[in-house]
């Protein structure tokens, strides 16, 4: 008997049924302009295949001014549904059900071409939308029917209408975005009749027997949003006007408030939808943050939500549902919300995957076939890549002894898991623990090994993933006692003063930063005391849910210093990064850029900042400046005549870069 048994549920529409009670959010690949739809077919079919009950497709424009970038993929004519056809029959055949999501990009159209209500700008776009004439609105609804009829000839089972996240049917509800002064604009009732008419037109082109998801902003976060009341109202116009499925939209792209990061607790805004749904008949689905059974069982339970959407969670661990229906939880690759293989590639235009799991839409590029004749492979470093590899190496076939001079598997992510808003990071290494004693991979812990060791061991390989060790500045004074490293920090927990200067600002240094000034228990692990930190709004009782951020006392003074003149925290994760930067202000960290280190002594850390010198009267400097790859058994063996491969940081030190040890793990796992 399964534990999940709310998440395992069908769902019945009436005229279809859909096998579970996760839909499997809208993600945009890449692969969609690239022509990459037998990718994206292997994409959908494993997912589909793992039991997910309705998939969502990456954002299509119903037409050419509502494509996100010039070269974005658009369903309009014809001709254009052979190739969807290769994507829904996958689906199909491993019994799963698939919408295309109908996008039209409004103002966030990243071209000269782009429309919206109004003529106004995003503030996270260079192009100023045209204001859309009678003519084009009219024409643009019809282009939603047209693409969902197109859909519907391609085999789809449905369509869900993007209405949220600050697009052009979002643009169009709100006065913060819609000034116009005709009949489709001005008042509340006029803003809505856009949407509305949409999903009509859309019903009577593609009958009664065709699912219809429509995703509403329920909370947009920001100023000249909507109130509840008018969510409220538009979600029962919705239902009235056809709408099968109503999905929740958190947030505008351009909000100042994280909705989806790690540091956002699970779950965070199931209330959300809670609070809708008590008014509405058709299902409704929570989404936001929602990555293991648990929480989702507990909203579906509750009686939150009738449906859980995940995105990335199934980017990270495609049998997902499966894995929870047989009570495999323990085996789930959990999504950590880090964006940085996913979002972060999307807006680079590079094709999205996962930091957990690199063979996310690489499905027919990156396999692990059985191996015809297994081998014997020693691995040295149970970090990151030490453990990818270990896990697919044992997977196809191979015989992986595993060893590593620490207690406890995970390199570096033992240290980034201790940071506040990254507890995700303990699930990876609990995937890990549990996928090696599956697979049988030979766990050697609290074992040195050196050269000797290795050839008599006379293993058929041997992978060094070592990882690093950090770098030390040349500063004079640079061995004062008030000097240590992030490693004396986050792994042998040394006291630190309440005066600290912290000399680095990458990745690194933005997370000791952060360890040294929040306040435990962490933020993230407290959705009301989360909600309050941002300003968030339980009652949606002012336009787009804000009220005033509550502000908090900052555990420590910390001074985040970096060489480089540019703005601190410029190469963090193009949708983190900000994030990271305003927690820092929020907990008055001063951060300095193109600083010059003097000295380091008694008083403190002497810095010169341009031609001014002041000191920083710290009792702590903790050097975050970078790494340099520990690869000294490599050489020894090299020295033997004993070829080895190197992986992960032992490779290049890169700013403790896991997506890339993972990735090379896996990589030469798929290779040996």
């Amino acid at each position: 008997m399964t534990k999940y048994p709310h998440l395992s549920a069908p769902l019945d529409l009436g005229f279809t049924q859909l096998p579970s009670r996760v839909l499997m959010g809208s993600m945009h690949t890449g692969l969609e302009e690239k022509g990459g739809f037998e990718k994206l077919a292997a994409f959908y079919a494993l997912r589909a295949k793992g039991g997910v009950g309705l998939i969502v497709t990456g954002g299509i424009a119903p037409n050419f001014r509502g494509r996100l970038a010039p070269n974005g993929c658009q369903l309009s004519f014809p001709w254009q549904v052979k190739k969807h056809r290769i994507i829904t029959e996958a689906v199909h055949k491993e019994g799963g059900k698939i919408a295309l999501q109908l996008l039209h990009a409004g103002r966030y159209a990243y071209h000269p071409f782009s429309v919206g209500a109004s003529k106004i700008k995003a503030p996270i776009n260079p192009f100023k939308p045209k204001a859309m004439s009678e003519r084009q609105i009219r024409g643009t609804i019809k282009d939603f029917a047209n693409s969902a009829k197109l859909a519907q000839r391609a085999g789809y089972d449905g369509v869900e209408i993007m209405g949220s996240e600050g697009y052009l049917i979002n643009q169009f509800i709100c006065s913060r975005t819609n000034r116009r002064s005709d009949s489709w604009g001005g008042s509340y009732l006029n803003r809505i009749k856009f949407p509305i008419e949409v999903v009509k037109q859309t019903r009577a082109a593609v009958g009664k027997d065709f699912i219809i998801v429509f995703r509403l902003s329920m909370l947009d976060l920001v100023e000249q949003g909507s109130t509840f009341e008018e969510v409220l109202l538009l979600a029962k116009a919705l239902e009235q006007a056809g709408v099968s499925i109503l999905n929740t939209g958190i947030g505008w792209h351009e909000a100042r408030i994280p909705t989806i990061a790690t540091s956002v607790p699970r779950g965070a805004f199931a209330w959300v939808t809670e609070k809708v749904k008590q008014h509405i008949n058709i299902p409704m689905v929570a989404v936001n943050r929602i990555n293991t059974p648990d929480v989702a069982e507990n909203i579906l339970r509750s009686g939150q939500a009738d449906m859980v959407s995940m995105a990335r969670p199934l980017l990270a661990d495609p049998l997902f549902v499966e894995k929870a229906r047989n009570n495999q939880a323990a085996l789930i690759n959990t999504c950590i919300a880090c964006n940085q293989a996913c979002l972060d590639h999307v807006f680079k235009q590079q094709r999205a995957s996962c930091l957990v799991n690199p063979q996310a839409c690489y499905e027919t590029e990156l396999s692990f076939p059985p191996v015809t004749k297994a081998k014997h492979i020693v691995v040295v470093g149970a970090g990151p890549a030490g453990l990818a590899f270990s896990c697919y190496a044992a997977e196809r076939g191979h015989r992986v002894s595993l060893y590593d001079q620490a207690e406890q598997i995970g390199g570096q992510f033992n240290y980034a898991k201790q940071i506040p808003g990254k507890e995700e990071f303990y699930e990876t290494l609990r995937y890990f623990a549990n996928r090696i004693k599956q697979l049988g991979v030979e766990l050697h812990l609290e074992t040195k090994v050196d050269a000797p060791m290795l050839s008599d061991l006379a293993a058929d390989e041997v992978v060094i993933a070592t990882g690093i060790l950090p770098r030390t500045p040349p500063i004079e004074g640079i061995s004062h006692e008030k000097v240590c490293s992030y490693l004396d920090v986050l792994r042998d927990h040394k006291p630190i003063g309440q005066q600290v200067a912290i000399i680095g600002a990458g990745g690194i240094g933005f997370d000791v930063a952060e360890y040294l000034v929040e306040q435990k228990p962490s933020l993230s692990t407290n959705v009301n005391r989360w909600l309050d930190s941002w300003g968030i709004d339980r009652e949606i009782a002012e336009p787009g849910g804000l009220k005033p951020q509550q502000s908090h006392e900052a555990a420590r003074k910390v001074y985040l210093c970096q060489r480089k003149s540019s703005k601190v925290g410029k190469d963090l994760g193009k949708t983190t990064g900000w994030i990271h930067r305003e927690t820092l202000k929020k907990n008055q960290v001063e951060m300095l850029a193109g600083v010059e280190y003097l000295k380091i002594d008694d008083q403190g850390l002497h810095i010169r900042c341009g031609e001014k010198e002041q000191l920083l009267a710290v009792d702590q400097v903790v050097i975050c400046a970078g790494q340099e790859p520990l690869r000294s058994l490599h050489d020894d063996l090299s020295a033997l005549g004993i070829v080895s491969h190197l992986i992960g940081g032992a490779d290049v030190a890169a700013e403790l870069d896991a997506k890339r040890a993972i990735r090379q793990g896996a990589e030469l796992a798929a290779a040996l």
